[in-house]
């Protein structure tokens, strides 16, 4: 008698009902999860400690309102168009040695307009540009 036998066949895995349960897991995380959406962002516009303004003869303030009015050194620009303000920095520019453009922008003021002062600065040929912003001592005081 051969009890043994000829066992030649291999074992056999079957992935089938271990697919079945990984789908079912995966459907039940599925609608079990919750997606929230983010519908507005704060934001907190940033403040900067430094020593107070020493008078550079060679800034030009650009100023832009909340409605995206441009005045360059304190004098209104006609129009809202960038080739307008390009040609009020060159103008400003002539009379300074190495000027730097400083922005100075209302915290409601909309980007595109703040954009469209760096457009004009590099139109005009003035690279060196930044920003104004207000102390923290002077952010914290108020409230939006």
């Amino acid at each position: 008698m051969n009890f043994r036998g000829d066992r030649s066949d291999e074992p056999e895995i079957n992935l089938i009902p271990f697919i079945d349960v990984l789908l079912v897991i995966l459907i039940f995380l599925m609608l079990s999860t919750t997606y929230s959406k983010f519908t507005e962002l704060q934001l907190t516009l940033p403040a900067a400690d430094a020593d107070q303004a020493r008078d550079r003869p060679s800034e030009i303030i650009v100023a832009v309102s909340a409605d995206g009015r441009y005045s360059v050194e304190k004098q209104p620009v006609e129009g809202r168009s960038v080739e307008l303000l390009a040609a009020a920095l060159r103008a400003a520019a002539e009379q300074r040695q190495d000027p730097f453009l400083i922005i100075s922008a209302d915290a409601t003021a909309a980007h595109q307009s703040v954009i469209n002062v760096l457009d004009a600065a590099r139109r005009a040929g003035l690279p060196r540009v930044t920003f104004a912003a207000q102390s923290s001592a002077a952010a914290a005081g108020t409230s939006p």
